[in-house]
């Protein structure tokens, strides 16, 4: 087995499969564990209508470091869970990276704060939070209006039917974890507890709102590293998987080497 492991952490909307080809490019090194979230893949469709709090994944990847530490990998909504992680379970993850994490709580209103900050919440508030399912338990319009936000408008439109039918299929969990993590007011001054090293990661083409929650992270976390792709967006460890999980490997291993 290997000396060190690695926890991989998918977006919202995708499943562990997302990871597959990181997973394979770290297995030499690390002991790898790619789970799928709740409601996502082998776990398991979530209820429809039934309520949902980002802290049920969270314990979720908590039981997963009870069998020892691991270095900790996560996209989006996976690189909040793995903030949280690292807050909650500070002695079981060895260092963080992380492509965009929806960390919106940095920018509420506080220490430190600023008409930039308040600015990228305004432009959150564009994204839609009721999700008003039809007779087939799905609503395009909050589909629709999500997707676009994070990638531009008509991105929805122009995606693959395949990828739009594996949106629908897991909208509600989907539209639950942006009404919990747009809730959530951890801020600048609890993320400065994070003590491990820390990769950011991000795309020049990413929401204004994401590129300031990136540029507060930096600040914030004691031993972090902002790394930016000016032609990538959001979906750049998917649209871009080799470039992104380049900079990814090259981290882990820097930080596995460690003393």
């Amino acid at each position: 087995m290997a000396a060190h492991r690695v926890l991989l952490v998918h977006s919202g909307g995708l499943s562990s499969r997302q990871w597959r080809r990181l997973g394979a490019e770290l297995s030499a090194d690390f002991e790898v564990l790619a789970p799928d979230l709740l409601g996502y893949g082998t776990a398991g469709a979530w209820p429809p209508g039934r309520p949902f709090h980002f802290h049920e994944d969270l314990a979720l990847l908590e039981g997963l470091l009870e069998a020892g530490p691991a270095h900790v990998v996560g996209h989006s909504y996976g690189g909040l869970l793995a903030l949280q992680l690292a807050l909650s379970r500070p002695d079981a993850v060895r260092s963080l990276a992380l492509y965009e994490p929806v960390a919106f709580g940095i920018l509420q209103p506080g220490p430190g704060a600023t008409d930039e900050d308040a600015a990228a919440l305004e432009a959150l508030q564009r994204v839609p939070m009721r999700y008003a399912p039809d007779a087939d338990g799905v609503d395009e319009a909050w589909l629709r209006g999500f997707v676009d936000w994070w990638n531009g408008a008509g991105a929805w439109d122009t995606m693959a039917p395949e990828v739009r039918a594996s949106f629908r299929a897991v909208g509600w969990k989907l539209s639950q974890e942006v009404t919990t993590l747009v809730a959530d007011r951890t801020d600048a001054a609890r993320y400065a507890q994070v003590q491990v090293p820390t990769l950011l990661l991000g795309g020049g083409r990413t929401p204004a709102t994401e590129r300031r929650v990136l540029a507060r992270l930096a600040a914030a976390l004691p031993h972090a590293t902002l790394q930016l792709f000016p032609e990538l967006g959001h979906m750049g460890p998917v649209t871009h998987a080799a470039q992104v999980n380049a900079a990814i490997a090259a981290h882990l291993r820097h930080c596995a080497a460690l003393p």
